[in-house]
């Protein structure tokens, strides 16, 4: 039988310490992993943009642990825990290269980061794997009864380790090549439709200081008013020092992040937002960070007049990336129906799991 050791994720000082080598791998295959499963490796973050939120515990603890076989590295998986006070879950990420996979490291990792989960007193336990967007003889669909996934041997580990599949999300992209006259059009419309009420402000990181109380009460309601199906997410807690604290995280490696967001004039009060976020490279895949409408203001195109402002002013911003990549639960239809118009086209599925133990 072969022997699977199981060591924790040391977390450097930075990149070029002593003991970033696994850490610096940790970037390499998130990115690896994600080419392997749907084609997409830029899905994953660099070791250099992960640092500053595993370095920061403020907010949401960061653990590691890394799989070897005969000194070798064969897999890793991470664990980040929320740090509300009532937070009850786990979320993990299993990283097995498809070299390694199907030699039982993938259950060694799992059962190492609920033992982790457990002494921490986390009984909600939640993982996500990728499919690519094929048929396939043997296909999952979640408990919502929204979209469905092929099958992969990812998936048939978490299952049988007891994780029921509960909601499925698509990943879309948008090409920033094509014309953006359609853009223009939509948004001249929601805007008009939306009324006198609201009004577009737009930034990029850092939100300027009069501006982050509303954006920190806007932040906190993505984990409460965004469809999850059966997951259960705590509700996170946002202030001015949080915004700040996720910005300086958001930006350590050289990002760059658009913000667009509407306010409700009559009260002051930020309604919706969202967020468009590239790596140091301009030139590659921009990813979408939060959107929201917050659920008092919704029916009236409010989604539609972020989204379009934000994608017609990263233009301006980075106009030698040529996608954005954004990830939407399949029953948030109203989402979807925005991105389906705005030409966002389907490249990916993710599969959300839980377990409560």
């Amino acid at each position: 039988m072969t022997e699977i050791t199981i060591t924790p994720l040391v977390v450097p000082s930075s990149l070029d310490a002593a003991d970033a080598a696994d850490f610096r791998l940790l970037g390499e295959l998130g990115r690896r992993i994600c080419d392997e499963h749907v084609g997409l490796p830029d899905l994953s973050p660099s070791a250099r943009e992960l640092l500053a939120s595993w370095q920061d515990s403020t907010d949401s603890l960061q653990i590691g642990f890394v799989a070897r076989i005969d000194g070798a590295v064969v897999g890793m998986v991470t664990c980040a825990y929320a740090q509300e006070d009532d937070a009850q879950t786990a979320e993990l990420d299993i990283l097995v290269p498809a070299d390694h996979a199907g030699r039982g490291v993938e259950q060694s990792l799992l059962a190492r980061a609920e033992e982790d989960a457990g002494t921490r007193g986390r009984r909600i336990l939640q993982t996500w794997t990728l499919h690519r967007p094929r048929e396939e003889e043997r296909m999952l669909v979640p408990a919502t009864g929204w979209g469905r996934i092929p099958a992969t041997p990812l998936a048939d580990v978490v299952s049988e380790a007891g994780y029921a599949l509960e909601q499925v999300e698509r990943n879309s992209e948008y090409d920033l090549r094509s014309d953006p006259a359609p853009l223009r059009r939509m948004l001249a419309d929601a805007i008009a439709f939306a009324g006198a009420d609201y009004r577009v402000r737009e930034w990029s990181m850092p939100t300027p200081p009069e501006l982050r109380d509303g954006f920190a009460a806007v932040l906190a309601r993505l984990s409460t008013d965004a469809p999850s199906g059966d997951m259960d997410f705590v509700a996170e807690r946002y202030d001015a020092d949080r915004v700040v604290r996720r910005e300086a995280r958001l930006t350590s490696a050289g990002q760059l992040v658009s913000v667009v967001a509407v306010e409700h004039v009559p009260t002051g009060e930020l309604v919706a937002y969202n967020e468009l976020l590239i790596a140091a490279d301009r030139s590659g895949v921009t990813h979408q960070f939060g959107t929201l409408v917050a659920a008092h203001h919704r029916g009236r195109r409010l989604g539609t007049i972020v989204k379009c402002a934000n994608l017609l002013r990263w233009r301006d911003l980075a106009p030698a990336s040529p996608v954005v990549s954004t990830f939407n639960a399949e029953e948030n239809r109203p989402m979807l129906d925005i991105n389906e118009a705005i030409g966002f086209v389907p490249v990916s599925y993710s599969g959300a799991w839980q377990k409560r133990v």
